[in-house]
């Protein structure tokens, strides 16, 4: 018992004397849980436009056909190849070291990540040091490490979230100038690493852009052109070579971007203006989220440089048609800094007792559900049903095709390949590509026929099941996958969150007999 009373001392103490060295290590506790339990990916895009090129192009194949000569007539397609690229290095690299096996470079991913997102909340805190002081550098520190989506979210392969260390350590090496005299060294190493984050999101070139506008208009004229240079020597660098190299054309998949979204904005799903501040709302958990928005607008004044480049990305992405979720989630940690610092400002200023208690309160109210919320995203497993029906696969040897079969959807699946561990050809059945629609070359051609069918969602399966029977009439129930709890839940709560239960038959006609069980990889 005594020395339990001895352990606390010590951990208060420290705390007392480091609190930033305790939250780092309580962030990194939380995020370490999510890397070794939070498999799978968030949305489509973090794993099936980084990590599904990236291993294709270390296979000697080419998943989305990104490059030139991959498909008849490639052209820029709007894709940024540096993060994507960065994956293709370190899987280089693992398989170097003879790791091979999809989950375990998975782990190593999602390692790497929760490492670099802690960059956000050292930065964070920092930043609000210097800005309001102590108290409220320890809330922000704690909000960043234990938000309840921040661990889920910080091993995730999200370009929106990826970008966020790179431009937070920016604006640290900004604040860490600003009250003592404006550092051209600093600047520069802003610029370098915006420039980066860029790279890696194109959408946040309207931070810099904010950073740039305020230094001009304070007549900052040669700190604003040396962080002006930082940036473009990191953006040409890595996005104009990169293009010049592949395409013949420097920055031909920026602009590319830039035109794409601009002809098919209202291709996508789209939302109200205000959509941002709801999710805002909702997301940052009432009424603490309230106090952060509330803080956030105060401080338009005394942190200029930080507030304008969040009210551009917040008018922007509230202007413009096309609006997804993932969309606003650079500006987050940024609205947690600010709110906090503006919040603590006006709580010094409180002097109603009745006030007070309300805002403990909804304090206690925020903790107990963030606390709550906490520990069910970062140990979930998404898109479990998906992953783990390509893990079972791939214990089979040279599959050639597989038939995803969502016919109770007007959307076509699409199979993580990656933890195939084999590039197998998809065919799609769907509303809009019933199984009358299949080219015949699938159906008559021995080469061709697929060996698995993957029917996902239980609704009408008999039905469904029996369709495609009349087509290949030697297919036998092979497994069933189910997805985890959040799926579930997602699924039940908007269908569009595609997260079915995965029911597998083999086709007997091409693989006769069931596989062996077995653990090891299947490469190398």
């Amino acid at each position: 018992m005594m020395n339990i009373l001895k352990s606390k001392d010590r951990i208060f103490l420290l705390y007392g004397r480091h609190p930033l060295a305790v939250i780092l290590i309580a962030g990194l506790l939380v995020r370490l849980a999510a890397v070794i339990f939070s498999k799978g990916w968030g949305m489509f895009d973090d794993h099936f436009l980084v990590i599904e090129p990236a291993q294709s192009w270390l296979d000697g194949y080419d998943s989305n056909r990104w490059f030139p000569g991959s498909g008849p007539d490639t052209q820029p397609r709007g894709h940024s190849f540096f993060y994507p690229g960065l994956h293709y290095l370190l899987f280089l690299f693992l398989e170097s070291l003879g790791m091979y096996d999809p989950q375990s470079k998975m782990f190593a991913v999602r390692l790497l990540h929760a490492l670099l997102s802690l960059i956000v909340v050292w930065a964070s805190y920092r930043m609000a040091d210097v800005m309001s002081g102590r108290k409220a550098a320890v809330l922000t520190g704690w909000l960043m490490a234990l938000y309840w989506f921040m661990p889920f979210l910080s091993v995730r392969n999200l370009v929106e979230v990826a970008c966020i260390p790179f431009l937070m350590w920016g604006s640290w090496m900004i604040v860490r100038d600003e009250k003592s005299r404006y550092t051209m060294a600093s600047f520069l190493l802003a610029g370098l690493l915006h420039g980066l984050s860029c790279s890696i999101r194109y959408q946040v070139i309207f931070f810099p852009a904010g950073f740039g506008l305020v230094l001009f208009l304070k007549e900052k004229w040669r700190v604003a052109l040396v962080y002006g240079l930082g940036w473009l020597t990191s953006f040409v660098l890595i996005q104009g070579v990169t293009d010049l190299v592949i395409w013949g054309s420097p920055f031909a998949e920026f602009r590319e971007y830039f035109l794409h979204n601009l002809t098919h904005a209202a291709n996508y799903l789209t939302g109200p203006w205000y959509m941002y501040i709801l999710l805002l709302a909702g997301i940052l958990i009432p009424p603490v989220s309230l106090f952060l928005l509330a803080g956030w607008l105060s401080v338009w004044r005394r942190q200029q440089i930080h507030f304008l480049p969040v009210l551009l990305f917040l008018v922007f992405h509230s202007v413009f048609p096309n609006k997804q979720e993932r969309f606003i989630l650079p500006v987050v940690p940024y609205l947690i800094l600010l709110g906090v610092v503006g919040y603590m400002r006006w709580l010094n200023s409180v002097r109603s007792l009745r006030l007070q208690r309300l805002i403990s309160a909804g304090w206690v109210f925020f903790w107990v559900l963030n606390l709550a919320f906490l520990p069910v995203f970062s140990l979930n497993y998404s898109k479990r049903a998906k992953v783990e029906s390509m893990v079972y696969l791939s214990d089979y040897q040279d599959i050639r095709v597989l038939l995803l079969e969502d016919s109770n959807s007007g959307d076509t699946q699409m199979s993580p390949r990656f933890y195939l561990d084999q590039w197998a050809a998809e065919i799609y059945v769907s509303k809009s590509h019933p199984a009358d629609s299949l080219n015949p070359v699938f159906i008559e051609d021995p080469e061709h026929r697929p060996g698995f069918l993957l029917f996902y969602g239980t609704e009408r399966l008999e039905h469904r099941v029996a369709q495609l029977r009349l087509l290949y009439p030697e297919i036998v129930p092979e497994t069933v996958i189910r997805p985890g709890f959040i799926d579930r839940v997602l699924y039940r709560l908007n269908p569009l969150n595609a997260n079915q239960t995965v029911t597998i038959y083999r086709n007997k006609a091409v693989f006769p007999y069931p596989k062996e069980i077995s653990h090891e990889p299947r490469r190398g």
